[in-house]
C-alpha cells in the first residue's frame, strides 16, 4: 500500500463553498456525539470521510435515513487487522482533523491512537469523544447521557419540584455538551495548528460539556439568585412568567415574558394582574393564568397574541415543527426536505459561505473503492481482496 503524492489535496466536492472547504476529516465510526460533530463539519463544507467497522453501524435502522451521516462517505475497513490500521495512519497523513469515541486506550491498541496518527501527520487534530473523558475514575466504565448529565448536576435541576428529576431527551448532554463542544475543539485547535504548524489532542467529554452549560447557574448561586433544587427558580418552570400551560383543546402555549414591559403585554392580552416578581405569589398567579389558558385552545390563542411582544410560542411536535407549517419556520427554512427525510437544514447561516446539504447518508462501506483513491491509497483492489477493506 502507498501514498500517491504526500498531503495532495484533491475536493471530491468542486460545488460546496462552505466556510470549512478544503479541511479534510476522517472520522472513525460511532454513536451519537461524534457522528454529531461529524455532520456540523460536513454541513459547512468539510470533506468527512467515515471509516466504519464492517458490520457494524450505530444507527438503528436504515443507514441510509441516518442524518448523522449526511454530506460524508463511508470506507468499511476491519480495524482488527494491522493492514486496515495502516490504511487509517495513510488517512491521517492526509487530513486536518481526526475524530474518534471509543472507550480510553481502545485507539492506541488499534495502532490508530493520537501518538501513531501524528507521527505521519504532526499537524494533525486528533479530537477524542467519550462520556468521561480520557482519564479519572471513571474513563473506562460504560455510561449514557442520561449518567453523563447525573454527574453534572444538571439533571438535578430538571424536572418538577414533586417529582424526580426528567431526563431532557439526549440532547443536552450527547449533542449540545459533547457533539457541539467537541466540533468547537477541533476547529479551535485546527486554527492553532495553522499557526503553530503542530495539531493536539482534543479530549471532549459529555460531563466536562454538560457542565460548562450550567455556567450561568453556578455564577447566579454564588450570589444567592439559584436555588439549588428543582423548583423555586426563574427558569425552570416556576415562575408564572416562565412555564408552559394547557389549552382549552389539550395543546400547549409555552409562555416567557419576563421583562416588565413584556409581562405588561401578555397579562394585559390574557387579562390577569398580578406580580410575577414575588416568589410568594408564585403559585397563585399561575393557577389563574392556567385557569385563563385553559379558556381557548392553541390556535385562539396564537390568534390574541399574533405579532406581540408576549414571548408567547406554541409547543410543537417534532411532526408539526419539521412540517414547516409555522410560517417562521417556513420563511427561514429551519427544516428542509432532503434525500427522501425531513430535517433541519445546516446551521448557522453564513452570509458569504453558505453551508449546505451536498450528499444523502451513505451505507457502511458505500463509498471504499473511490474514497480511499481519492485519498491516496494505490492498492485498493488488494486490500478489498484480502477483507481489509469491503466495499458495499
Amino acid at each position: 500500500m502507498g501514498v500517491r503524492t504526500a498531503r495532495r489535496r484533491r475536493c471530491y466536492r468542486p460545488d460546496v463553498a462552505g466556510p470549512l472547504t478544503g479541511v479534510r476529516v476522517v472520522e472513525l465510526a460511532g454513536m451519537g456525539p461524534g457522528p454529531f460533530a461529524g455532520m456540523l463539519l460536513a454541513d459547512l463544507g468539510a470533506e468527512v470521510l467515515r471509516v466504519d467497522r464492517p458490520g457494524v453501524h450505530g444507527h438503528p435502522g436504515d443507514p441510509g435515513l441516518d442524518v448523522l451521516g449526511r454530506g460524508k462517505r463511508s470506507v468499511a475497513l476491519d480495524l482488527k487487522q494491522p493492514r486496515a490500521a495502516e490504511v487509517v495512519r495513510h488517512l491521517a497523513a492526509r487530513a486536518d482533523i481526526l475524530i474518534e469515541g471509543f472507550r480510553p486506550g481502545v485507539a492506541e491498541r488499534l495502532g490508530i491512537g493520537p501518538q501513531d496518527c501524528q507521527a505521519v501527520n504532526p499537524a494533525l487534530v486528533y479530537g477524542r469523544m467519550t462520556g468521561w473523558g480520557q482519564d479519572g475514575p471513571l474513563a473506562n466504565t460504560a455510561g449514557h447521557d442520561i449518567t453523563y448529565l447525573a454527574l453534572s448536576g444538571l439533571l438535578h435541576a430538571i424536572g418538577p419540584a414533586d417529582g424526580p428529576p426528567v431526563p431532557p431527551l439526549n440532547v443536552v448532554g450527547d449533542y449540545g455538551g459533547g457533539g457541539m463542544l467537541l466540533a468547537f475543539g477541533v476547529l479551535a485547535a485546527l486554527l492553532s495548528a495553522r499557526q503553530a504548524g503542530v495539531g493536539q489532542v482534543v479530549d471532549a467529554s459529555i460531563v466536562d460539556g454538560a457542565a460548562l452549560l450550567s455556567a450561568q447557574v453556578h455564577g447566579l448561586m454564588r450570589q444567592g439568585l439559584w436555588a439549588d433544587r428543582r423548583g423555586g427558580n426563574l427558569l425552570d418552570g416556576s415562575a408564572p412568567n416562565y412555564g408552559v400551560y394547557t389549552t382549552a383543546d389539550g395543546r400547549h402555549l409555552a409562555v416567557g415574558p419576563l421583562e416588565p414591559k413584556f409581562w405588561a403585554e401578555f397579562a394585559a392580552r390574557v387579562g390577569v394582574d398580578g406580580d410575577p416578581y414575588d416568589p410568594a405569589g408564585w403559585p397563585a398567579l399561575r393557577e389563574r393564568i392556567a385557569e385563563r389558558i385553559a379558556t381557548r385552545t392553541r390556535a385562539e390563542w396564537l390568534a390574541v397574541f399574533d405579532g406581540s411582544d408576549a414571548c408567547v410560542a406554541p409547543v410543537l411536535s417534532l411532526s408539526e415543527a419539521a412540517s414547516a407549517d409555522h410560517p417562521h419556520l417556513a420563511a427561514r427554512g429551519t427544516f428542509v426536505e432532503s434525500y427522501g427525510v425531513t430535517q433541519p437544514a445546516p446551521a448557522p447561516r453564513f452570509s458569504a459561505t453558505p453551508a449546505a446539504l451536498t450528499a444523502p447518508p451513505p451505507h457502511p462501506g458505500e463509498h471504499t473503492r473511490e474514497a480511499l483513491a481519492d485519498w491516496g491509497v494505490d492498492d485498493v483492489n488488494a486490500l478489498i481482496a484480502a477483507a481489509v477493506a469491503i466495499q458495499a
